[in-house]
């Protein structure tokens, strides 16, 4: 059988690049990327005050589901919970709402207009959500696709004269409708993570004039991978999560970070669905939009290891996700606790500290 490494704390050092492979053949990672590993997300995660309340630790608003993919808002809502968000809304068509309060225990519904039964009526649906205090939304996971669902995305993605909008993560029916828009990355607009698999990537790309062959095999190829993402962070103004094996998250900056899990376990349905709300509850706790993504995608890939652990490379359920990210928040959480108590494993010499009392290289 071949060996498998642990869960957790052993993904190498923070701030290591690709570049040269493991002594077990494994393929390198590119050099021009940040490997995501245990020390550095620990340092992204958000502070948890003892007297915090649930208004202290973010309001999600998920805007999902429909009544064939009613699943994927259930998803959504549950690992916003699962990552820390205090509160969470799922906003659907109006004739929907009581399937959807029926199922959902710890989150609130929202009714949204409508101008056709399950069909959001775009403009004072808009209004409705506008006038709903939230600090982050995630809109996209099993919407009904149609020309009112792309209308309420495209007046989304606007700051619509908002003085602080509220970050947003796209995925699935959202991107499927950015794809066919003209020019929805110009402009003024809200703070934004996209989450594409490669199908969806290949379509926002061509969406945007962009051939696909001039980003090779944005599949398998990791280095083409980097270089497309990063492209298209750049041109969208957004950062950009182009899923997979070893995801890759891309900063507008030009910043890219990899992600170190190759796990085929996660090849099922929902799994996207689930990085969204933990994406999603991340920027509502206040972290920045390429902190949340990469904080996501590690908290999301690590709860996938341990399912894997004890199920093998199939039978995954993206049920199965929710409660992992828990964990693995609570694990980074003992770890970053340790470093910035200067407690450390084992016999390791403790690190030296600067003037400011944290240990070398520590971002906190």
């Amino acid at each position: 059988m071949t060996e498998r490494r642990a869960v957790g704390f052993s993904f190498g050092r923070h701030g290591e690049a690709g570049g040269g492979g493991s002594a077990s053949g494994e393929e390198p990672f590119p050099g021009d990327a940040i490997k995501l590993d245990d020390d550095g997300m620990a340092a992204l995660l958000p502070e948890r005050p003892k007297r915090g309340h649930k208004g202290t630790f973010g309001k999600v608003l998920v805007i999902a589901g429909s009544l064939d993919y009613a699943g994927a808002a259930l998803l959504v809502c549950r690992a916003a919970g699962r990552a820390g968000a205090g509160l969470v809304t799922l906003a659907v068509p109006e004739s929907l709402q009581p399937l959807f309060a029926a199922k959902v225990i710890e989150a609130t519904t929202m009714g949204l207009p409508e101008d056709d039964v399950e069909e959001v009526d775009p403009e004072p649906a808009l209004a409705q959500i506008l006038d709903h205090e939230h600090d982050a939304i995630v809109v996209g996971p099993g919407l009904r696709p149609g020309l009112a669902t792309a209308e309420l995305v495209r007046m989304l993605i606007r700051a619509s004269g908002e003085t602080d909008p509220a970050p947003i993560v796209l995925d699935a029916e959202a991107l499927r409708s950015m794809a066919t828009m003209d020019g929805w990355w110009e402009g003024e607009r809200r703070p934004a993570v996209l989450t594409p698999h490669p199908g969806e990537f290949a379509r926002l790309r061509a969406g945007s004039g962009h051939a696909d062959a001039d980003d090779g095999d944005i599949s398998t190829n990791d280095a083409a991978r980097v270089a497309a993402a990063r492209d298209a962070a750049g041109a969208w103004r957004s950062v950009v999560v182009l899923k997979g094996a070893r995801t890759v998250i891309a900063d507008p900056d030009g910043t890219v970070a990899i992600a170190p899990f190759e796990n085929p376990a996660l090849a099922s349905g929902g799994t996207g669905d689930v990085l969204a709300g933990t994406i999603g509850s991340l920027l509502a706790q206040g972290l920045a939009p390429f902190a949340a993504a990469r904080l996501g995608v590690y908290l999301h890939g690590v709860a996938g290891e341990s399912v894997r652990e004890r199920l093998g490379d199939a039978g995954l359920l993206a049920s199965d996700l929710p409660d992992g990210l828990a964990i693995a928040r609570k694990r980074l959480a003992a770890l970053a606790e340790r470093k910035s108590s200067g407690k450390r494993l084992g016999f390791a010499a403790r690190e030296a500290s600067n003037d400011t009392g944290r240990p070398e290289g520590d971002p906190s």
